[in-house]
């Protein structure tokens, strides 16, 4: 058997059993790909990290219980935050190899601040979402939208509803938004006391609700940057266990900043 070191962390969060819980496994080479899909499942996490810390730049890759994702926020301020203050904390900042390419996280005062490439800043564009989406996004009928926008580049819908109130009033029925669309669908609207909120869900990757989603905002931040006018903006997710963030805006980049609150630190058995 092997033995793995495991790091769970929550990760945008201020305080224990906030933000989004995700483990992370340094490696010392990687695992064959369904070990690493049999484990993220046994976390029954969103995300399980796993990475390479002796490689500069630090290989990265994110599991969800069902599939291997191309990109993933909270998971990586999860990782940043055990190579900064487990693994090496010496170091300051660290730069993950990824298959969104580069992706840094930066300790600061205010906590880890990350580069994310700011997906669908050119290619949000407006759409009409399927009635069957739709459907399973408010089958008691619910506000409508105002309107909908389509990511081309991972395949979300941005629903866009008129206020905080009916972001939280959503009760998606998952079932039917699985069967209807194979990749995420997010609600969002104004802010009562931040510049915006989000719900996001993903019942066919395995996560019906996350609880926060940093690579959602990576397509939220152009687009509320662009409605409201200006480029640095703070967020809040609403999920059950809720997360802020803040995000800036920087050319064809986004900025997520965040807290992370560890939860536990152990090792796991695999053959």
């Amino acid at each position: 058997m092997r033995r793995i070191p495991i790091y769970q962390v929550d990760a945008f969060a201020d305080e224990l059993f906030r933000g989004n819980p995700a483990a992370v496994c340094p490696l010392d080479e990687w695992l064959p790909v369904e070990t690493m899909q049999a484990i993220a499942l046994e976390n029954a996490l969103s995300e399980t990290a796993f990475l390479l810390p002796d490689r500069d730049p630090v290989p990265l890759r994110w599991f969800t219980p069902k599939v291997e994702v191309k990109l993933c926020g909270h998971a990586t301020l999860a990782s940043g935050w055990v190579l900064l203050n487990r693994l090496d904390p010496g170091r300051d900042e660290v730069t993950f190899e990824t298959q969104s390419g580069p992706l840094t996280v930066t300790r600061k005062s205010e906590g880890l601040a990350m580069d994310f490439p700011a997906i669908g800043s050119r290619r949000v564009a407006p759409a009409d979402v399927p009635d069957a989406v739709l459907e399973g996004l408010r089958p008691d009928g619910g506000s409508a939208p105002d309107e909908v926008r389509f990511t081309a580049d991972d395949w979300n819908y941005l629903v866009v509803l008129p206020d905080e109130a009916a972001v939280r009033a959503v009760r998606p029925d998952f079932n039917r938004l699985e069967d209807a669309h194979p990749h995420g669908v997010a609600v969002t609207a104004p802010g009562d006391a931040v510049d915006f909120v989000s719900r996001y869900f993903v019942p066919s990757y395995g996560v019906p609700e996350d609880p926060v989603t940093g690579s959602l905002h990576c397509a939220l931040t152009p687009y509320w940057a662009d409605r409201l006018g200006r480029n640095e903006l703070a967020a809040a997710q609403l999920s059950a266990r809720g997360g802020q963030l803040g995000v800036t805006l920087v050319g064809d980049r986004v900025q997520l900043r965040g807290h992370v609150v560890p939860y536990l630190e152990g090792t796991i058995e695999v053959p």
